[in-house]
């Protein structure tokens, strides 16, 4: 019997664990406003539009009712408000807050879901008004970054950026901005205790701030541990190609395609939350190690950009990017700026130029033939597959071959045979055309990367 991958195992558990339906997330006053959980069952989701056409409203709906779904939410009803700019007061303005709660009571749904970042004011009056739990788009993604954290560096950079969120909208809930006990004078609170005491919202900024300096601590150290693996494999002159793209592309379904790696593939936003990297070899014998990365979504919460730093120095590192791209999206090309624009801020961050890329119009097998047809104009050099069905796979092994041999150099050397250490790396990171052993050393002829090229320049003949 074959056993299951890792990630078929981690699709498994994940199905295993859902949202309950029928739990009440009514509110109520709780006495730690930092344990307030998401609990999401039956929402209602409400945008506002302000630019663009129906459609590409519409689809930014889709998107967040996709969200809502990955997080385990059931979506009963969409709504959106054409308005210049959100209300400053309520995001939607007062007619519409009262056809919101009407829809909520109507439907019993529990919580309200906005496409977009409210303040702490725009949520207590949200809630006040319909009296039901109202969250907003970043509180969503971070809840499912949550869930979907696996490794010791994600869950601690998840809690980071819900904290990070949560400090300037933390507020009390019914009577949970009461004083504590201080002492007044005369009583038996002693020398130091007296007074008006520290509230209750107050201890929680204190806590929350005091485990946001741990976890600071704690992901420095685990960043110097992932520089010294990512040194190690950059040390072995194999070429490093990073998969990038937006959230639900096929970016882990490509690389378990080429490698085998069994990484979990899921048909939901931000299934993959930890960069994955696996060496492969392509059919004409290139080694290469290749990295599926976190996705990128548009208007990323600014608490999240910690969360993606480890995918942006595996882009900064990369001899080669492979942009993955959804072809069966309603807007696929919106996909492609969104992915620039995170790569611009990769170039100015670190100072750098970016490698070459390819282009890689995934999900080609469910895409319309217009949509194709229009990214074949727009991106001629695009490599249209399929990772599920495999279409088009070899003409993007090849595209990956050709850039590959662009940084790579033939080199002819004579080894002496006590630096036989040469030749095995010749063996592991190059490809060797020819080998010929005399009384002095091994010559060879071989296509190496440009930096053992220069390792070998006292040798070569």
């Amino acid at each position: 019997m074959r056993e299951p991958t890792r990630g078929e195992m981690e699709l498994e558990e994940r199905s295993s664990l859902r949202h309950v339906v029928g739990l009440s997330t009514e509110l109520q006053d709780i006495t730690d406003a930092e344990y307030r959980e998401l609990r999401l069952e039956k929402v209602v989701l409400v945008g506002v539009w302000t630019e663009g056409s129906v459609a590409q409203a519409e689809a930014a709906m889709a998107e967040l009712a996709a969200l809502a779904e990955t997080a385990g939410a059931a979506v009963l009803d969409v709504l959106i408000q054409r308005r210049d700019k959100p209300d400053p007061a309520t995001y939607i303005g007062s007619g519409k807050v009262r056809e919101v709660k009407q829809v909520v009571d109507a439907l019993g749904a529990d919580t309200v879901i906005c496409d977009g970042e409210l303040s702490a004011g725009q949520l207590i009056a949200l809630e006040k008004a319909i009296n039901v739990k109202v969250i907003d788009r970043t509180a969503l993604i971070l809840d499912i970054f949550a869930q979907h954290a696996s490794s010791s560096e994600g869950k601690a950079q998840v809690t980071l950026a819900q904290m990070e969120y949560m400090l300037p909208r933390l507020r009390g809930w019914g009577d949970t901005l009461s004083r504590q006990a201080g002492g007044r004078a005369g009583s038996n609170g002693g020398v130091g205790l007296r007074g008006p005491g520290e509230t209750k919202i107050e201890t929680d900024r204190r806590r929350i701030r005091h485990r946001m300096a741990k976890l600071r601590r704690e992901l420095a150290e685990m960043k110097m541990s992932r520089q010294t693996k990512r040194q190690r494999r950059r040390a072995g002159d194999t070429p490093s190609i990073v998969i990038v793209g937006y959230t639900n592309a096929g970016k882990s379904s490509l690389l378990n395609r080429i490698t085998g790696a069994g990484v979990l593939v899921q048909d939901a936003l931000f299934a993959t939350l930890d960069p994955t990297t696996r060496r492969a070899e392509l059919p004409d014998g290139h080694s290469v190690v290749l990295t599926d990365t976190v996705g990128f979504v548009r208007y990323l919460p600014t608490q999240l950009v910690e969360a993606f730093r480890s995918t942006l120095e595996e882009v900064a590192d990369a001899d080669i990017i492979v942009q993955v791209v959804d072809g069966s999206d309603d807007f696929p090309l919106q996909q492609v700026e969104s992915v620039n624009d995170v790569l611009a801020d990769v170039v100015a961050e670190y100072g750098i130029d970016l490698p070459p890329t390819v282009i890689v119009i995934n999900k080609c097998d469910a895409a319309e033939p217009l949509t194709l047809a229009q990214l074949r104009s727009e991106i001629p050099d695009a490599v249209f597959v399929s990772a599920r069905t495999r279409e088009g796979m070899d003409d993007f092994l090849v595209a990956l071959s050709h850039l590959l041999d662009e940084r790579e150099t033939t080199v002819h050397a004579l080894i002496p045979y006590d630096h036989g250490e040469l030749v095995s790396r010749l063996y592991e990171h190059g490809r060797v055309l020819n080998e010929e052993h005399g009384p002095d050393g091994t010559t060879i002829e071989a296509r190496v990367p440009r930096a053992l090229a220069q390792q070998l320049e006292l040798f070569r003949v």
